[in-house]
């Protein structure tokens, strides 16, 4: 395992690397909030668990600082859970295993848990360090950020004191992003009376895997293949031609990334196997050849499987796969005034049908609610004409730019010294907490920032080595220079 804690800044990544030892996926938070209530008694400052189990801590001012603005930095306590099919681990109770390539980290299996376990840690380096000059501090660290944003939406008001918030989620070094998307949550769903399988038909498994998948917001405009999407080309085809049944569907496990699996077990007459494995032969070819730039190892393959007894009746087949044929995926606006970042998608994450039961699970984003509300109707009325119910959820606002901040002004004036070149200042479509948080502290300053990851929510999650030092020495130097009241 390598020593990622002797990497410079040490007083960041040597917290990095005790959270990779600390199980934290969504969900399941436990001992990762006993881990910074722990750090928190032992860095002398003070710290609490709220109704929201969030975790929040306050640092003093330096002596001579105390009339300072107030500065809450911000980041989020949970991991997206993600392992390659290959993998062994369980994200409840063992630790992440990190290895350095070159300028990166990354993890051998799994998700890193860079999102945002390095705003965790730098964080936990203001906290400790004796030696940095600032005015008062809190830190704000979120519970369940990656499943619906619960920590920030239950966070009471009355709780922070600050003026500014430094949300530490932003993955590119050297951008501030000063606006982000809202987002909703759509769960569609179908019972069925199953229909008993013909005796004489065999069963095929069919599996789709090695997509990249990705982020849902921040890399859904890159046309990185959707598993469901491909999936159901080949089944159609197969129903049609090839006299197959449906009998189960899984597709995509995280609501808020791009799905890289999927796999169905069809039912067919025995002397059709033949043709339905050169027909998947051919998809592999297609879909090989229509994303040759993006994906790389694409996997589609059959396995000979037991015939199930029971499979989806036909007219409801049907339908069903008429539904994720026609359910949008994907980009559906760009932004008119920053026409580089995607206003509004979705992304069709989620796919299980099996046992009388079809589920669907989708994540809308928009910076726009006219548009988000636009595009959760138009998913609606998709599978409203099957017949399929449909509900929302999870429903939070975007957070609308300010070009005119007062801490934008001063993390670019501090950037421009210590790095020679300006900033890049951007609205991005993934979803911050930042809005929500908002919603509760209206008057607070807002601005995003962070080191360099890449492909969070994928087994290829990585962060570079690189960004970290000007990222900290960004961070302290502004917290050193932050106004008056």
């Amino acid at each position: 395992m390598s020593e990622i804690k002797n990497l410079t800044p040490e007083c960041v990544w040597k917290h990095f690397d005790a959270l990779t030892k600390v199980p934290r996926p969504s969900g399941h938070l436990e001992r990762v909030q006993q881990f910074l209530l722990d750090f928190a008694a032992q860095a002398g400052v003070e710290a609490f668990k709220d109704k929201g189990n969030n975790i929040v801590m306050r640092k003093p001012a330096t002596p001579g600082m105390e009339t300072r603005k107030t500065v809450v930095l911000q980041a989020h306590m949970d991991m997206v859970p993600q392992k390659a099919p290959d993998s062994q681990h369980c994200f409840e109770t063992d630790p992440i295993e990190t290895y350095i390539d070159g300028d990166w980290i990354k993890a051998k299996g799994t998700t890193l848990g860079a999102d945002n376990g390095l705003g965790i840690a730098a964080i936990m380096a203001v906290m400790e360090a004796k030696d940095l000059k600032h005015g008062p501090i809190e830190a704000l660290i979120t519970a369940d950020e990656e499943t619906g944003m619960f920590g920030a939406n239950d966070l009471e008001e009355g709780i922070l004191n600050a003026d500014i918030l430094l949300n530490l989620d932003s993955e590119a070094w050297g951008k501030f992003v000063i606006g982000s998307a809202g987002g909703v949550d759509i769960d569609a769903s179908l019972a069925y009376k199953e229909v008993e399988t013909d005796p004489e038909d065999v069963a095929v498994k069919i599996t789709l895997k090695g997509l990249r998948g990705g982020h849902s917001g921040l890399e859904i405009h890159e046309g990185r293949a959707n598993a469901n999407k491909l999936m159901v080309r080949l089944v159609r085809e197969a129903i049609e031609e090839c006299e197959a049944r449906l009998a189960t569907w899984h597709g995509g496990n995280m609501r808020n990334a791009i799905p890289f699996k999927a796999e169905t077990v069809l039912t067919l007459p025995k002397e059709n196997v033949e043709a339905l494995k050169e027909l998947v032969a051919e998809w592999k070819a297609n879909f090989e050849d229509e994303y040759k730039t993006i994906e790389n190892s694409i996997e589609l393959y059959t396995e000979d499987v037991e015939t199930p007894k029971t499979e989806v009746p036909v007219e409801i087949q049907d339908n069903l796969i008429d539904v994720i044929y026609a359910c949008h995926d994907g980009v559906v606006r760009m932004i008119p005034v920053y026409p580089t970042v995607v206003e509004t998608s979705s992304n069709l994450a989620i796919i299980d049908i099996e046992g009388g039961k079809a589920s669907f699970k989708i994540l809308v984003r928009s910076s726009r609610e006219d548009m988000k509300e636009y595009t959760v109707n138009m998913l609606q009325s998709c599978f409203n004409m099957a017949g399929i119910k449909v509900e929302t959820s999870g429903d939070y606002g975007g957070w609308d730019p300010n070009p005119d901040s007062e801490i934008l002004n001063l993390l670019r004036k501090i950037y421009k010294e210590q790095n020679g070149k300006d900033a890049l200042v951007q609205v991005d479509h993934a979803g911050l907490e930042c809005s929500v948080i908002l919603g509760k502290y209206p008057n607070m300053d807002v601005v995003s920032l962070g080191p360099t990851l890449c492909s969070p929510h994928t087994t290829g999650e990585r962060c570079q080595i690189s960004t970290m030092l000007p990222f900290w020495k960004l961070l302290t130097a502004t917290l050193e220079q932050i106004a008056e009241k």
